[in-house]
This record gives C-alpha cells, structure tokens and sequence, in this order.
C-alpha cells in the first residue's frame, strides 16, 4: 500500500531538527485536544514540547501558520491509497479507514473545535477544509484511474462527480452514524460499499 506524498519545504531549511519539529507538532496537537484553537497559546505548546518559544517561531510566523500546517501534514499522512488489484477492496479499504478515522476521539475533537473556529476565521476556514479534503480527494483519483485502466470502471467516467460520490459518501456515512451513536459495523460498511460502487458506475460524462 503507498500513501499520496508532498513536499514542503520546512520554514528556515534543513537546518531545523527533526525531532524538536516533532515535538512541537505533538504538543499543539495535545494543545488542540485539552485547550481547543481560541485558547491554546504558543507559549503552552513551547511548555509542553520543552523547548523555547523561539524554537515554534523559527518554524512557523503565528498560531495559525502552524496549526495549518500541522493539521494539513497530518491529514495527508493518515490518508490511504488502497492498492488491492480490486475496486471493490480498495473501496472497502477506504471505507473502513474512514470509519476508524472518524471513530478516533482525538481526531474528532481537534475537527470539531476547527470546524467551529473556522465559521469565524475565513482564512483558518479555506486551509481547514482543504486540508481534509485534498488528501481525501487525491488518494481517490489514484483508486479511480487504476480501475479505469483494469476495466472495472468506464473510460468515460467523470472524475470530479465520481470524487464527489467517493469521498462525500466514504466520510459522511460513518461521521452520521458516530454522530447518531449508532454501530458502524462490517455490515453497515458493506452496505455503504456497494451504495458507492453502484454510484460510481453511474458517474459517466
């Protein structure tokens, strides 16, 4: 299985350390989690990671920089590109990945609180929600061609409309049902399996 990638070069070059990097990006994130966006400060995070604030600056210019960046990287690392041989089981994978993603208390803590934080901040709002959304849509279009090209979807298919099917049902489903309190279990997986399978085969220009 390979995962979608991206380059970004680190602020201040390849002088920074690796580890020191990670330990901020861990302490905003436990940030995020017990303190929410409004309230968490580059001193707190500083604190947590032990290291200076001086140290977050050099990376990052503010509290938003680095909450974008930190939650864009993780997004794209925590995002799979099934590569089974079958779309089925690549949609499957996929599905059961979302589910376990959206069952992950840490995970749906740090969204919600940006999710209410971005209806004030334009600015936070745009690189927030592409941060969800390019992972989820790139590691789609790879599932997408591949099975156009083994014959299992039509060359005609409609990529954005097909994208649009995938990844909104592949998220929305097992966020409603985490919502609603109610079991996302393999059966209610399968279920949602084959409503986006019988939706991508209609998804033709």
């Amino acid at each position: 299985m390979t995962e979608p990638t991206r380059t970004r070069p680190a602020a201040g070059g390849a002088l920074l350390r690796r580890h020191v990097t990670n330990a901020i990006t861990a302490a905003a994130l436990d940030e995020l989690v017990q303190s929410g966006y409004a309230r968490m400060s580059m001193e707190a995070v500083a604190r947590r990671a032990g290291v200076g604030k001086a140290a977050i600056y050099r990376r990052w210019a503010s509290k938003q920089a680095m909450v974008e960046q930190i939650v864009g990287d993780l997004a794209w690392s925590v995002v799979p590109v099934p590569d089974t041989g079958s779309l089925r089981d690549d949609v499957s994978s996929f599905v059961a990945h979302a589910t376990a993603f959206r069952q992950d208390l840490r995970a749906n803590r740090i969204i919600a609180d940006l999710s209410a934080e971005a209806s004030r901040n334009p600015q936070l709002a745009q690189a927030f929600y592409s941060a969800l959304r390019e992972p989820r849509r790139t590691a789609g279009s790879t599932m997408l061609h591949k099975a156009i090209e083994r014959g299992e979807l039509p060359t005609d298919l409609d990529i954005d409309l097909a994208l649009d099917c995938l990844v909104g049902l592949t998220y929305a489903r097992p966020q409603a049902l985490t919502a609603s309190g109610e079991p996302a279990d393999a059966y209610s997986q399968q279920r949602l399996v084959d409503v986006i399978l019988t939706a991508l085969a209609a998804c033709r220009r």
